[in-house]
């Protein structure tokens, strides 16, 4: 069983436990049903599969046919996908497939509209690490339906020395120093990502060398502009905080390689969807 099948069994047995008395009350055991997943707010729909995977892990005999794909953009009126078959299995995966494609549309839908405010400068957004737990896998799923790349999965995939751990380490040399022995010593191929707080902190860093990215965190425009000239090609650039939807064309135009943006999974409304029986 996959990861995404298994948070989603227990998403079933979280929502259902010992039944769902309601539907058990109501609806006679054998009737059947058709319902339409309609559309009732403009966006980017994501979480079509999902929904999927919940109706067939719910009751196989759902009959589930997708007339919108992920990433595909919507406007209010359309309809995403149909499903058929026993009525109370359709009730019971009902409010959990919604749950799944509203959250996960509203973030693709706020990931399309910032991958589209710096389109043609070859700045890349990226997603952090700001997510709902144990939701992460799905969320950062719905930034790439909406066409933004993910950052480090969790703290195993890539090193990033943040200033918490220069502050603890006793420096920014000191700090990268030990990653890379621990890199070797455990022989793990990883990136390492340095996070610096100031145009000081940036030379430190580029006079330790040997980091593959170095984070912006906070930069105003003008000190981000001379950390990227500093850098060049020495390290991959990232700029985040304090970057809006107003400035960030500006900040994705002075040549940083990536803007990462916690705000596409933590800062978000949930888009407007519903199923409806037919």
């Amino acid at each position: 069983m996959s990861k995404i099948e298994e948070l989603i069994r227990l998403a079933i047995e979280e929502d259902i436990a010992d039944g769902d008395h309601t539907t058990n009350a109501c609806i006679p055991p054998h009737a059947l049903g058709k319902a339409q997943l309609l559309v009732k707010e403009e966006g980017v729909i994501a979480g079509v599969e999902i929904a999927r995977e919940v109706f067939r892990q719910v009751d196989p005999r759902i009959e589930f046919q997708a007339k919108l794909q992920d990433g595909d953009e919507i406007k209010v009126g359309d309809i995403a996908f149909s499903v058929e078959g026993p009525s109370a299995s359709i009730l019971k995966a009902e409010r959990l497939a919604l749950n799944f494609l509203q959250r996960m549309s509203g973030i693709a839908t706020h990931t399309r509209r910032i991958v589209n405010l710096v389109e043609g400068t070859g700045c890349t957004i990226l997603d952090s690490r700001k997510t709902t737990p144990n939701n992460r896998i799905f969320e950062k799923m719905a930034v790439r339906i909406g066409g933004a790349e993910n950052h480090r999965f969790g703290l195993f995939d890539m090193m990033m020395i943040k200033d918490n751990h220069i502050d603890y380490a006793g420096g920014i040399s000191q700090a990268i120093d030990r990653c890379h022995d621990y890199l070797k010593t455990n022989e793990i191929n990883i990136k390492i990502e340095v996070e610096a707080r100031d145009l000081e902190e940036v030379k430190q860093i580029l006079r330790a060398e040997k980091v593959d990215r170095i984070m912006l965190d906070n930069f105003n425009y003008s000190d981000l502009k001379k950390a990227v000239d500093m850098i060049g090609d020495h390290a991959e650039t990232e700029a985040s905080g304090g970057i809006t939807e107003e400035t960030i064309r500006e900040y994705a135009e002075c040549g940083v390689n990536y803007i990462s943006v916690g705000a596409l999974t933590h800062q978000i409304n949930s888009l407007d969807l519903s199923l409806k029986a037919v």
